[in-house]
């Protein structure tokens, strides 16, 4: 019989207290405090060389910290390292597997370093990513190799996942698939810690997100939020120039014109964008989605320098 998995701890899936690590003078990562409550999908997000994958090494005991702490599901990161890694599922940025190996093989000789009984799991991942388990590693594609991946991070069925860019190399239909596989995780108690420069594939599955730019967490939100926070673009068409002073309206920013056209940006209820120009008797009004791209870009331009406070 497998030993028994170590009990969970109460208390959220991640949390970390003033978390540092400098390599030279460079801080890699400053002083996170992070909280990811047990069941959530949480999206990490930065560009390459924010500090996102230095956090994931921390928390995983892969590198110490210069200063502060880390717990993961009730776990001192460093000290109960060992309890921490027979509870999570790791999927590292840059993946290693032995080429030489068929797929099934490979699965074989975690699941023994796991001491997991079977590979089921595995086998019904497998399955529904069209993985061929009897292919050599070494002959598979990038994408195909970060299904294996995936298939090593959930096939102990972890309470927690850590996933550093998971869709590398996966096609339009793979990531489809992934993302409902993340989602029946969260449904099943499970968390998920999800780290990823793509936006549009965070803000799909996430339930709150952390913006990380040079090592710093410069935001932390839910999506909901954060869609609400998010301008929209408002276009109102008459039927020839107006005073684009009738918009000077609390939320909104960027009026301009052109010939019959105005366009602004709009956070907040469009009522008073519509009754402002119902006086003016509009041809059409049109409103557009909200872009978090450009919210997000706007987060990142406000952060400023490496010492500017989050």
């Amino acid at each position: 019989m497998p030993d028994a998995p170590p009990a969970t701890q109460p208390g959220p899936a991640i949390e970390t207290t003033g978390l540092t690590k400098t390599f030279g003078g460079t801080h890699a990562v400053r002083d996170l405090d992070l909280r990811v409550a047990t069941g959530e999908i949480f999206g990490f997000l930065g560009p390459n060389g924010a500090g996102k994958t230095t956090t994931i090494r921390l928390l995983l005991d892969l590198q110490h910290p210069t200063a502060g702490s880390a717990r993961l599901l009730g776990f001192d990161a460093h000290r109960d390292c060992l309890a921490v890694h027979r509870l999570v599922g790791y999927l590292p940025g840059e993946l290693s597997l032995i080429g030489r190996m068929r797929v099934r093989d490979q699965l074989v000789w975690v699941a023994r370093a796991r001491n997991l009984p079977d590979t089921g799991r595995a086998h019904d991942l497998a399955d529904r990513f069209d993985l061929d388990l009897n292919r050599r590693i070494e002959d598979l594609s990038k994408g195909n190799r970060q299904k294996i991946g995936i298939l090593l991070a959930f096939m102990h069925q972890p309470e927690l996942l850590i996933l550093d860019e998971p869709t590398s190399g996966l096609d339009p239909l793979m990531k489809d698939q992934f993302e409902q596989l993340l989602r029946e995780t969260a449904a099943s108690g499970r968390t998920v810690f999800l780290s990823s420069h793509e936006l549009d594939e965070v803000q799909r599955v996430a339930d709150r997100v952390g913006l990380i730019k040079d090592g710093r967490l410069i935001r932390e939100d839910t999506m909901e939020n954060l869609r609400a926070k998010a301008p929209k673009t408002v276009e109102v068409w008459f039927h020839g120039p107006v005073d684009p002073s009738v918009f000077n309206i609390d939320g909104v920013h960027n009026v301009t014109t052109r010939g019959s056209l105005v366009t602004l940006e709009a956070t907040g209820p469009i009522g008073p964008i519509v009754e402002a120009a119902a006086l003016l008797h509009p041809i059409d009004l049109v409103t557009h989605e909200a872009s978090l791209d450009q919210l997000f870009l706007e987060f990142y331009r406000d952060a400023g320098s490496d010492d500017h406070a989050p």
